[in-house]
């Protein structure tokens, strides 16, 4: 496996998708990689091919995401020449190429149910029929496929082939999301820092600063593993100082004082922005900002007068500055001790005291 595809991290919810992809690579049988954008699941499906016993054999990968519903079938099976507007010759499709290796199918959920009907009996009878074409082809391809979909919910919906779901989901590997790697930002930081310095020619590489830290782990990453990459890396090739540890950060590249935005087209010239230089300071992903001093205001922000029970009170605010802490870090109970300022143990009790546990274990 080349350095661009590395599995890097230490988190036990990590380890374990990557054990149970080890387990499974020997099997001929389907198997379904799910996880939200950037989490690795081309990785996996590389994994799962070079630990079969097919590891000498290609492995062809189709984003069913990245062609029309028309050429998707085209592309899968093939065609014959004249089977349609443009095909002026005979072409194999992705399973003939695949065949005796395995077929990484990203973007899963993209598919027509034309070609989900025609994967069905490719997956089913191991045969596929070019368009145009009269008689099946035999073909020996094991079956990896990903996507970011609810795939169940899809099948619910008629929008997804339920017996197409049953035959390839024989075993599901659902990818952690980096928000939830505990310890892994870190790593997974240092490492590219640490490339990216030597892809500049650095003598060494200094780190980062404890605030970039700390920006890193406030994060959510929504892009996780790529976008970190990309933040990290941005970051390091701006740096000026390779003496000093990289302190500065922009998470978002396309935050400017001057984007064209739908919002900023009748704003005054004097209306105040941020400047450049403070998107590249560390900073907590949320625009609010607790620390801010508020501005003054001509009125109590609560009727106390309509308050008769004080008990009921402090727990209803409690209760919402719970709510409102959860929801902002996606419910990751950890995150949401640490934006607290409480423990783990602490903040389960409160979650349990205000019949919250189950919400935020379920989410």
């Amino acid at each position: 496996m080349d350095r661009e595809a590395q599995f890097i991290g230490q988190s036990g919810a990590f380890l374990d998708a990557v054990e149970r992809a080890s387990r499974a690579a020997p099997m001929r049988r389907p198997v379904l990689v799910i996880g939200e954008r950037g989490t690795g699941k081309e990785l996996i499906a590389e994994r799962l091919h070079r630990l079969s016993t097919r590891w000498q054999e290609p492995l062809v990968t189709l984003n069913c995401a990245a062609l029309p519903e028309t050429l998707i079938e085209a592309e899968l099976f093939g065609h014959e020449a004249g089977a349609f507007t443009g095909a002026t010759r005979a072409r194999a499709g992705r399973f003939e190429e695949a065949d005796k290796g395995t077929l990484f199918l990203d973007e899963l959920g993209n598919l027509s149910m034309g070609a989900q009907e025609r994967l069905l009996r490719a997956v089913e009878y191991g045969e596929v029929t070019r368009i145009g074409a009269s008689r099946p082809l035999r073909v020996d391809v094991r079956i990896v496929a990903a996507t970011n979909e609810d795939l169940p919910r899809l099948a619910e919906q008629g929008r997804f082939r339920a017996d197409l779901l049953d035959r390839l989901s024989f075993e599901v590997i659902t990818l952690p999301p980096l928000r939830v790697r505990e310890g892994d930002v870190a790593v997974l930081a240092n490492h590219f820092g640490r490339r990216m310095a030597a892809e500049l020619q650095w003598d060494r590489w200094p780190g980062f600063s404890d605030a970039v830290q700390d920006a890193f782990e406030t994060w959510p990453w929504p892009g996780n593993v790529r976008e970190l990459r990309n933040v990290v890396e941005r970051a390091v090739y701006r740096w000026d100082n390779p003496d000093a540890p990289v302190g500065a950060v922009q998470f978002d590249p396309f935050d400017s004082p001057w984007k064209p935005t739908a919002s900023m087209r009748g704003a005054q010239p004097d209306q105040p922005h941020a400047s450049p230089a403070a998107d590249l300071r560390p900073a907590p992903p949320e625009p609010a900002a607790p620390q801010q001093t508020p501005a003054p205001s001509t009125g109590p922000t609560h009727d106390f007068d309509a308050i008769e029970d004080l008990r009921s009170a402090v727990d209803g605010h409690e209760r919402a500055i719970l709510e409102h802490h959860l929801a902002r870090n996606r419910f990751n109970q950890r995150q949401t001790a640490k934006g607290l300022g409480l423990t783990y143990d602490q903040l389960r009790h409160c979650l349990k005291k205000h019949g919250l546990l189950d919400r935020a274990a379920s989410a």
